[in-house]
Parts: structure tokens; C-alpha cells; sequence
């Protein structure tokens, strides 16, 4: 979807959804880290291919990486929860996940912005592409969040 949808949606080139991370988003908690970069660099690879980025992308998604798995060893205590539970809005309450989502698509949508510009000079041009990008794609994120979501079993 991103690559036939997503990638010509967008708002005067300011605003650009990236709903991909939905699917690094929903990687289960106890995922070796290993794991998780190589996951997160090939789909950023796969993006790239059809982008035609030269690995921004993959950049973005790894740092994702890096800081979901800071972000999760912060806030989630792994005893309470299994060890493959996918931290979702079912899963976990809907503010963790909102401030989760918001976190982790902002590090996304920064890292990619700032190496797409490459250039300090429009810093305030870049802030702006980086929010509004962000807020588009964590409105689409929480829709498709909340659309399927599955009541507790606890």
C-alpha cells in the first residue's frame, strides 16, 4: 500500500504519509534486537527500491529501531506481558500506544526529512515537512490502530 497508495498521496509536498511503520510498530516486544534491524533495514530497503532514495529510507528505519527498542525497554516491563504480545492498542492502553506511535514516527519522519534536504539553510521548512508528515501518518497509523482493534483478553 505504501508503495502504489501512500507514495502519491501527499499535501504540497509538505505533508507525506509514511504508513509503513505500522508493520515495525506491531513487531512483537521479546524480538531479538539483531532481529529487529535486519527487519527494520530491509524494509526500509524495499522502500527505497521503489522510491528510488538510495537508502534513506533503510537510515530512517534502522534508527527506528534503535530507539523502539530504548523506548520499549523504558516503559514496558517485559514480565508482565509474553513474550511475542505485539505492543498494539489491545495489548497496551491507548495513551502508551498513542505516545509510542508519536515517539517512533517522529524519529522516523526526522531522520528521513533531514537526509532527504541534506542542508541545514530551510531548517525551518524541514521542522514543518517533519510535523506535518508526522501528524499524517500517526492519524493514519491510529485509524488503522483502532480499526482493527481486538478487545483485551485480560
Amino acid at each position: 500500500m505504501q508503495v502504489f497508495l501512500f507514495k502519491n498521496m501527499g499535501y504540497y509536498n509538505l505533508a507525506t504519509p509514511y504508513p509503513y511503520i505500522l508493520f515495525l510498530l506491531m513487531l512483537p516486544l521479546g524480538m531479538p534486537n539483531w532481529l529487529l534491524f535486519v527487519i527494520s533495514f530491509f524494509t526500509g530497503l524495499t522502500v527505497d527500491a521503489f522510491y528510488d532514495t538510495l537508502g534513506i529510507n533503510a537510515a530512517a528505519c534502522v534508527a527506528f529501531a534503535a530507539l523502539r527498542i530504548t523506548f520499549i525497554n523504558l516503559t514496558v516491563q517485559l514480565d508482565n506481558h509474553e513474550t511475542f504480545a505485539t505492543p498494539s492498542v489491545s495489548e497496551m492502553s491507548f495513551r502508551w500506544f498513542f505516545i509510542y506511535s508519536l515517539v517512533l514516527s517522529f524519529t522516523h519522519h526526522f531522520v528521513l526529512i533531514l537526509l532527504e534536504a541534506f542542508t541545514f539553510s530551510n531548517f525551518h521548512y524541514t521542522i514543518i515537512r517533519v510535523l506535518l508528515s508526522c501528524i499524517f501518518t500517526l492519524l493514519l497509523i491510529l485509524l488503522f490502530s483502532l480499526l482493527f482493534y481486538q478487545k483485551s483478553r485480560r
